[in-house]
Parts: C-alpha cells; structure tokens; sequence
C-alpha cells in the first residue's frame, strides 16, 4: 500500500497518468452502460418502444439528482483524501473516508424518501407529459429503492481511484455494468416486466458494485481503511470537503434543472419526437463526455498528492499532459459526431423519423464540443488542489448564468424555435470556455505560488 502511495509522489508523470487514467476512462465508459443500455432495450420494445424511451429520459433529470449528491461528499472527499495523503497524515485522510460515509447513508436515507413518496409529482414537474408519466413513474418507483447502492458506490469509487487503484475502480463499473447488460433483457423481455425491469437491473447491479467497494475498503489491500472508529463526522475535515464537492454537484445536479428547462421548451416548441430526441443527444453527450472525466479522475490523485506535498513541477506538468490529452480527444470526438451523427442516433432507436430528426439536432447541440477539453482539464485542476471558490463560481457561470437563460433567448433570434432551443447548448460553451481559461490562467500561478515556502524536493518529473 505504501508503495502505492509513492507512486504518486515519484513515477514519470506520462506513464503514471496513462497507467490510473486507461483503466478509469475504460471504468467510465462501462459506467456509462448504466444509463444508455436500459434506453437502447427500452428504444427497441415492441409497439410503445419510442414513447417508453422517451419516459425514462424524463427520468434522467432525478437520477442526475441522485448522482450530484454522492458527487457532492466524493468529489471534494477524494482529492481532499489524497492531499492529506500527500502531507503524510493518513489519520486525517481515514477521518474524512469514514466521515463521508456516514454522511452518504444519512443522504441516502433522505433521497429515497422523498422520491417513494413525490416522484410521480416530480416527474410531471420535470417534463413527463400524459403520454410518458406512467412509464417513467414505473422506471422511477423501482430505481428509487436502490438509491443507497448508487450513492455508496459513485461516492466510496472516488476513495479508492483517489489512492491510485484504478483498476480497482474500474472493476467496481465493469461487474455492475456486465450484471446490467445480463439482467436488462431477462428483466425487460424474460420477465415481462418492461421499463420496471429495466430499473430492477440497474439497481441490482449497483448492489453487486456497490458491495465490491465496501468489500475493498474494508480489507487489507487499500491504504485508507473504512473504520468505524472514523465515521463520527468530523466537522472540521469534512465539511471542507462538502464545499470542495459543490462545484460537481453544481455541475451535475443542475443539468436536471437544465434538462427540465430543455424538456419543457422543447415540448413547446417540437413536441414529443423534440424531447425524445434530447434524450437521445444527451447519451451521446455523456457517451463523449465520460472519456474525458475519467482522464480526468486519472490526473486527480497525482495532482492533489503532489500539490499537498509541495512539488510544484509535478502539479504544473500533471495539468499541461492533461490539457493536451483532454483537447486531442475532445477534437476527435467532435470530428467523428459531426462525421456520422445519423449511426449515433441509430444506436438508441429504430424509429426512421426520430433518427433524421436526431441526426440534424446532435450536429448543432455538439457544435463546439471540440474545445469542451480545455474545460474539463482546467475544472478539475481546480478540484485536485483544493481551490472550492474557483471550482464553484465555473460550474455557476456555465449552467446558471450562461446555459439557462440561452434555453430561452435562442429560440426568439432564431427562426426555427426548436433549433434555437439545442443552440444553446454551443452558444454557452463558446463563453464558458473563454471565461475558466482566462480564470485558471489567473488562479492556477497564485495556488502554486502560495507553495513556494518550503517546496518539496522534485523526485521525478
């Protein structure tokens, strides 16, 4: 295990990134089955597959919600761990690991409550119209039930890849998402049981994940134990690490109130076949977003070690391999979207109609996707060394104070209303990318700066 922690501080930072970033990009590749394997099933359904597809995607804002808060506790946690691992002070990191779990239970608790009792209001409240309220009510009432095993397994996940055990990590995605793959069509076709088994599968194997997680963090291989002698929630270790997490529970919690946003105005403007279609540009936008995060997520325990350990050359040169790893793959996605939008839109649906309409809208909501690398390395450079201010005021800028009011702007400068709706999406990202570069370029010299007393001896670049 202590060797484990060393790496961090000494390997060659290209082979060390390529080696905790393969095995977590690979990890949220298989993560992302969980969202868009039940829709591709659900999309082929005989009869109602189309309006089915469309139920759950309403569904997708709660479940946003539910991952938001386990980012909340996670994303701030995990580099907050891997810092005090830097500064040598593993009590303080294990305090923070058990601290975070007791507070994912009470979340947990919390969640599943109110969306047993008000989901069906929340449903309709999100976008669900009278034609899909039943089918994502359905999806919703099961998935529900399993909330506990989504927030323990995102929100422990992150201690584990923050120590350095990627592959760890990854296996933790890869038995939920091969259970899910299994399960969906004995559930959904075997079982008869339709978008309700399509959630029973998920949450099942989120169980499986979830137990393999607390499994590790309990046994003798991790170098953070969970101990019961440290889930007391110690106020001065972990709420730092909440205010450290806003930034990604900004980020994800207000893509629901986003995707409400979107649903409703394009409800309005395009009908069903509009709503079905985002959820549709939505998958695919996760499907080239995750990649990237988990470059990301790989960089994040070699930059926040190093950063609590002084060694500046290590942090400066984790932050420029990631920004030009990020950018090159951002291109490259973009290039292949623009390049054959019509087979990305195939995957989710048979339906002729849905995919012509899809194909045209997921050029123009992808527009800028090329640049959207320079975001993720820049955002999450803010999280691994600890600047919450920073992280925070770029989630709010992007979502709240550029994205929302655009949702409801474009569609008056622009003829067709329904395009105008999915031209906000580019609009937004132009801006916002121009204003975390401008910021970080700011930010990131001061935070280094303020290291320079009794620097770490450079080991290794």
């Amino acid at each position: 295990m202590n060797d484990k922690k060393e790496m961090l501080g000494t390997a060659p930072i290209g082979k060390l990134l390529f080696k905790l970033a393969v095995p977590t990009v690979v990890a949220q590749l298989i993560n992302m089955l969980y969202n868009i394997v039940d829709r591709i099933y659900i999309g082929h359904m005989p009869g109602d597959g189309s309006l089915a597809l469309t139920g759950v995607g309403v569904c997708m804002p709660i479940i946003m919600i539910i991952s938001a808060f386990a980012a909340l506790i996670a994303s701030g946690g995990a580099p907050k761990a891997s810092i005090y691992m830097g500064k040598n002070d593993k009590e303080s990191a294990e305090k923070i690991l058990g601290g975070c779990f007791s507070l994912q239970l009470m979340i947990s608790a919390i969640l599943t409550v109110v969306l047993l009792i008000w989901n069906r209001d929340l449903l309709l409240m999100f976008g669900a119209s009278e034609n899909t309220i039943d089918y994502a009510s359905s999806y919703m009432s099961v998935y529900a039930i399993g909330t506990v095993f989504v927030q323990l397994t995102l929100g422990m996940g992150a201690f584990i890849t923050a120590q350095g055990f990627a592959k760890i990590g990854m296996m933790t995605v890869l038995i939920g998402a091969v259970s899910n793959i299994i399960l969906d069509p004995i559930f959904i076709f075997g079982f008869k049981l339709g978008v309700r088994g399509a959630a029973w599968a998920t949450i099942i194997s989120q169980a499986i994940s979830c137990a393999w997680v607390l499994l590790f963090l309990l046994g003798k291989k991790t170098y953070l134990r969970l101990q019961t002698k440290y889930m007391k929630i110690d106020g001065k270790l972990v709420f730092p690490c909440v205010a450290l997490g806003l930034s990604a529970f900004i980020m994800q919690s207000s893509e629901s109130v986003i995707s409400v946003c979107f649903n409703a105005s394009l409800l309005k403007y395009g009908g069903d076949i509009a709503v079905g279609a985002m959820t549709i540009l939505t998958s695919v936008m996760q499907f080239a977003m995750l990649p990237m995060q988990g470059i990301a997520q790989g960089a994040q325990p070699i930059s926040s070690y190093n950063f609590g350990a002084k060694n500046t050359e290590r942090v400066k040169k984790t932050f420029r391999l990631l920004l030009t790893t990020c950018f090159i793959y951002s291109l490259t996605i973009w290039a292949i979207i623009m390049a054959f939008p019509g087979i990305f839109a195939g995957i989710f649906t048979p339906d002729a109609e849905l995919i012509e309409f899809t194909s045209k809208a997921l050029r123009i909501y992808c527009a800028v996707l090329g640049i959207f690398g320079i975001q993720i390395a820049c955002q999450m450079t803010f999280v691994s060394t600890g600047n919450a201010p920073c992280s925070i005021i770029v989630a709010i800028v992007r979502k709240f104070v550029l994205l929302l009011p655009l949702i409801y702007l474009m569609p008056q400068l622009i003829e067709n209303k329904t395009i105008g709706v999915y031209s906000a999406e580019p609009v937004a990202d132009v801006i916002a990318v121009t204003f975390t570069a401008i910021l970080f370029t700011i930010q990131f010299r001061k935070s280094l700066k303020s290291l320079n007393t009794n620097p770490a001896k450079e080991i290794s670049k």
